[in-house]
């Protein structure tokens, strides 16, 4: 396995981790603002989407501006 290789999945580890844990920060923080179960969820969702989103745009342009 080639060095970028390693890189690219640290990367993405490193991007899905972030995402996750956001996710959960955003489900406990709508929790004690005493949002119902599945609002949470759903606050959570948006932010794991989007958090997970942001990061890989971030990691393509990364990886495409690799010399």
């Amino acid at each position: 396995m080639s060095s970028r290789s390693t890189v690219v999945l640290v990367l993405l580890a490193t991007v899905l981790t972030v995402s996750l844990a956001s996710g959960a920060a955003a489900a406990a923080l709508a929790r004690w603002d005493n949002a119902s179960v599945p609002a949470a969820i759903t606050r959570a969702g948006v932010t794991f989407a989007g958090t997970l989103s942001v990061g890989l745009a971030l990691t393509s342009l990364l990886i495409s501006a690799w010399p």
